[in-house]
């Protein structure tokens, strides 16, 4: 089976989305599928193209046996509402033609992996034009994430989101959705049961394990052997509102013990770096975004992984993944989002639940696991174990994998 999958972002972009298009193209080609990716030339999240890239309109590879297609994009450091919906569009028309008019015999099923909701407009497209069963991924509700983080404002722009959005569902012979919160409010919108699969993130967890010599090195190098090590890693972004990070950190700024580390890039991390700079903090060190092969590494030499979101209604439906990465390397978390992952962390015995944007709370669960060690390495063992049961890359790729043959 041929499968053309479509997601904006792909390695060497990092990030979630990256990630999970990444892992299940990849294990689908080693169930004996074929896959080709249509995806941007790299650029995320800084919104400058790679300087490898640049001047391309068009770049052909294969990585790890995925037929990767990355096409141009416009893009901008400076992501205001019209860059963004330029850099939206403009993937929706270059995956469109791409996909149209390279190998458009072969493909068997089309999969198109959303936010950006355009994405899933180019597989409307593709899937009518090739006569071909559309599967539509929904990884996040968009526009309503959007619209919650002030990205969406304009009236009529959201009016066209949302008629977007429908006909992306009405269209899709099936809708793969990541967390129980999104198959719910689907079904409460009228979308069929029998229309939805839950596929959730996951980790790689052959890639994601404890590492005790990364562990001694880098707290060697780092000069971190006397301290609590709180890590936050991933995109430094809206969503995340990072400053409660830095506020706590703040809290704790006489208390030598404890040291904050975040790792990565993204559209508010020079806020935050101006943040720190002006609360002249000395507990907290920026690492810029490392290669994926390169954060397990990380995370051993962590003693907690923080795992925030803003407090935002929308954001009780979500379950990052950076949850079962950390999990995978025997580390718990802390997370700082109410509803499906709480209620993930809960049962799985796995880490500390804290109210978004409360940084007494955050403090006090840091100081608990800091004076309990027992039961922070307990928490870890607990997530790794849940992880290789529930959440593993492979049997989610498997799930997939039955989805679209069921299809076909």
């Amino acid at each position: 089976m041929h499968i053309l999958y479509l997601s904006q972002y792909f390695p060497p972009e990092g990030g979630a989305t990256q990630t999970r298009a990444y892992e299940m193209s990849r294990n689908l080609v080693l169930m004996g599928h074929q896959v080709t990716v249509i995806t941007e030339l790299p650029n995320h999240p800084s919104g400058i193209i790679a300087p490898e890239f640049r001047g391309e309109l068009f770049h052909r590879s294969i990585l790890d046996g995925i037929d990767v297609i990355r096409v141009w994009v416009k893009t901008s450091p400076r992501m205001n509402f019209i860059n963004r919906i330029l850099f939206y569009f403009s993937y929706m028309t270059a995956s469109s033609l791409a996909g149209f008019f390279l190998d458009r015999r072969c493909y068997d099923l089309i999969y198109a992996s959303s936010p950006p909701l355009f994405v899933g407009v180019a597989g409307l497209f593709l899937s009518w034009k090739m006569r071909i069963p559309l599967i539509f991924e929904v990884r996040d509700l968009w526009p309503e994430s959007a619209i919650a983080l002030g990205e969406l404002a304009h009236p009529l722009a959201i009016r066209w989101a949302y008629r977007l959005e429908r006909a992306c569902y009405s269209q899709a012979k099936k809708i793969i959705v990541v967390t129980q919160g999104i198959f719910d409010n689907l079904i409460q919108r009228g979308i069929p049961e029998e229309q939805l699969s839950l596929i959730p993130n996951g980790a790689n967890t052959d890639l994601f394990q404890f590492h005790p010599e990364a562990r001694a090195r880098i707290r060697d190098e780092m000069a971190w052997n006397e301290n609590f090590v709180v890590v936050y890693a991933g995109i430094h972004g809206i969503a995340q509102g990072l400053e409660y990070i830095v506020d706590t950190a703040r809290l704790l700024e006489h208390d030598s013990r404890v040291h904050f580390v975040l790792i990565g890039d993204g559209p508010q991390k020079r806020n935050i770096v101006d943040l720190v700079q002006r609360y002249k903090l000395t507990n907290l060190t920026f690492i810029n975004e490392q290669p994926r092969e390169v954060i397990p590494n990380y995370l051993s030499a962590a003693d907690v992984a923080l795992i925030p979101l803003r407090n935002l209604d929308i954001f009780k439906g979500a379950l990052p993944s950076k949850i079962f990465d950390a999990w995978a390397c025997n580390l718990p978390v802390i997370i700082s989002i109410d509803g499906e992952a709480r209620y993930l962390i809960e049962i799985a015995e796995g880490g500390i639940y804290v109210p978004p944007e409360d940084m007494d709370s955050l403090k006090s669960a840091i100081l608990s696991l800091l004076e309990d060690p027992a039961r922070r390495i307990q928490l870890g063992a607990n997530g790794r174990k849940f992880t290789e049961i529930h959440f593993t890359r492979k049997a989610l790729a498997e799930k997939l994998a039955q989805t679209i043959e069921s299809i076909i």
